[in-house]
């Protein structure tokens, strides 16, 4: 059925009209063929392969969390966690990941598939332990996409390279704090205690601390600074057995106090481990990964707000 339309005629003092036949609407032979719908509901998100692969994960992670729950093996307790032997697991780089997906990758979506990773390993870890190898070797199918192929020789992810003591004695660490540096060596003090004694000298011995081949009390002015970094002695009981010699850069003053502090508790740890748990337990042996908060906007710095002023 064809519908008239009509047009007025170019004379405006005729009363004439011509009236046209338009196209029908009910001729559709030559309009393309409508597409169905997508066949991912991710599809309009401009990122479907991306998201469809984080619902898997996301699906594979529910569903062995509630396998292990229904086996009385999750969560497991610390002690038992702390035991289990250390992932072997590295996963591909943002890049190499990204050809996987055939997709862009961000920092922060990588790390939100890398999370999601580490997470499965974990459960594989518990499943291989505890002898359920039907749920493990499902995990690797799932794992094994996203695995980089590492060198039997590389360090085992998730472990620091041990700290040993070299033939002279000396044991080398690097300490960080917020954006300061620091590499820091050790050694017995033993051969300066000698040499004081041939030389007639009978006082206690001291520890010796060169940074940046200064003084201790030269480099650092504020005394808080020069006790964080003469904690780690003071609390083992090794204060005059050991000289240290540190060079730092970058960050403040307090920062690279707390750099050459790890350092120290470090190499401690390595020329006596006896005093590791020591270490260990006062936190000295681990970073601490407080950073300084960024300017916002409408604040004079971090949090420090402007004076208010009624008027």
């Amino acid at each position: 059925m064809a519908f008239a339309c009509r047009r007025a005629a170019l004379s405006l003092g005729s009363s004439n009209t011509t009236y046209i036949l338009c196209r029908s609407i009910a001729t559709t032979s030559r309009h393309a063929e409508r597409k169905g719908p997508p066949e991912s509901p991710t599809f309009y998100t401009g990122r479907g392969a991306f998201y469809d692969y984080v619902a898997n994960l996301e699906r594979a992670v529910h569903y062995t969390r509630t396998t292990l729950k229904g086996l009385q093996l999750s969560p497991l307790p610390d002690f038992a966690r702390r035991s289990l032997p250390p992932s072997a697991s590295s996963w591909k780089t943002k890049d190499e990941l990204a050809v996987t997906l055939s997709a862009k990758l961000s920092s922060s979506r990588h790390r939100r598939i890398v999370n999601l990773l580490t997470e499965l390993a974990d459960f594989r870890r518990i499943a291989s332990i505890a002898g359920h190898l039907e749920l493990s070797k499902g995990l690797d199918g799932v794992l094994e996409l996203f695995e980089r192929v590492v060198d039997e020789d590389a360090p085992v992810r998730g472990l620091r390279k041990p700290i040993k003591v070299d033939a002279e004695g000396r044991a080398y660490a690097l300490g960080r704090r917020k954006t300061s540096s620091a590499r820091v060596w050790v050694i017995s003090s033993d051969h300066a205690t000698a040499a004081r004694a041939r030389a007639g000298d009978t006082s206690p011995p001291v520890t010796e601390i060169l940074v940046n081949n200064a003084a201790l009390n030269e480099y650092f002015k504020i005394p808080v600074d020069r006790e964080r970094i003469l904690r780690p002695f003071r609390i083992t009981g090794l204060l005059g057995a050991f000289n240290v010699f540190a060079l730092v850069r970058s960050g403040g003053i307090s920062g690279q106090a707390g750099a050459v502090a790890l350092g120290i508790a470090r190499c401690l740890a390595a020329h006596v481990p006896d005093v590791e748990h020591i270490l260990r337990r006062a936190k000295l042996l681990h970073r601490d990964p407080r950073m300084v908060e960024r300017k916002h906007t409408g604040r004079a710095k971090a949090r420090k707000g402007y004076t208010w002023v009624k008027r």
